[in-house]
């Protein structure tokens, strides 16, 4: 494989002969991938063409089962647990399937991450109203998460991984449940954060989505990845 990165920054993302998959099965074999801070990706690729996997990998959920992956120029397969759950204070996951805290509230599933890095009430407060605003949220703060729509609970999991304003984000088909207005605020969202310098990567089957935002795309097919540059089309 190509190595995808033409970058001269650092990666904050680094695979070298990467295979990963579950149970002795490789979903994807020998990726090469250089991704640089500050960079801009949509992962596409059919359904079942390993984009979960790949990103549960990124995110440090799952170790590669062949090859070398490096995080915040870190090899993962050498760091311990300690070290890992470092990393994972830098990072951001949209997932698939919200993981929220159905029984707390809005409010509580979003401030979450601002309380576990010890941030005041009046601090968090203020950033979690002004975001529940942006969302669209905000007359929503108080209610129980088992009360929402699938949209509502996707926006909410959404807002969670960026409260802490993390250096890397990873979205599994953020835009899956919720309608073209919401989807536009929300990619505007994930601009601003990408402009101030977090890496954004985005797995996404949406067409129209990638063809709209002009950013480089990792396009997965046969167990293999390959990178399209910006202003290149598949």
């Amino acid at each position: 494989m190509t190595n995808i990165s033409e970058s001269i920054a650092q990666p904050i993302i680094e695979l070298q002969n990467v295979s990963v998959g579950y149970d002795d099965n490789d979903v994807l074999e020998n990726i090469h991938i250089s991704l640089a801070a500050g960079s801009f990706t949509f992962v596409t690729g059919k359904s079942g063409a390993g984009k979960t996997t790949l990103l549960s990998m990124l995110y440090l959920m799952k170790k590669p089962s062949k090859g070398i992956l490096n995080v915040f120029g870190k090899n993962i397969n050498f760091s311990n647990r300690e070290s890992l759950a470092q990393m994972r204070q830098r990072i951001g996951v949209v997932f698939q399937d919200f993981r929220l805290l159905e029984n707390m509230t809005v409010y509580d599933n979003i401030a979450l991450p601002l309380r576990v890095r010890g941030m005041n009430e009046k601090d968090i407060h203020k950033r979690v109203t002004e975001l529940l605003k942006w969302i669209e949220l905000h007359k929503s703060i108080y209610r129980v998460c088992n009360t929402l729509s699938g949209g509502e609970k996707q926006r909410v999991a959404i807002a969670r991984a960026v409260i802490n304003r993390p250096d890397i984000l990873f979205a599994d088909e953020p835009t899956g449940s919720i309608d073209s207005e919401i989807a536009e605020k929300l990619m505007r969202l994930f601009i601003e954060l990408n402009r101030v310098g977090t890496t954004i990567i985005i797995a996404t089957h949406n067409e129209q989505l990638t063809s709209k935002y002009n950013y480089q795309r990792i396009d997965l097919s046969a167990g293999t990845a390959k990178l399209y540059p910006a202003l290149q089309h598949i």
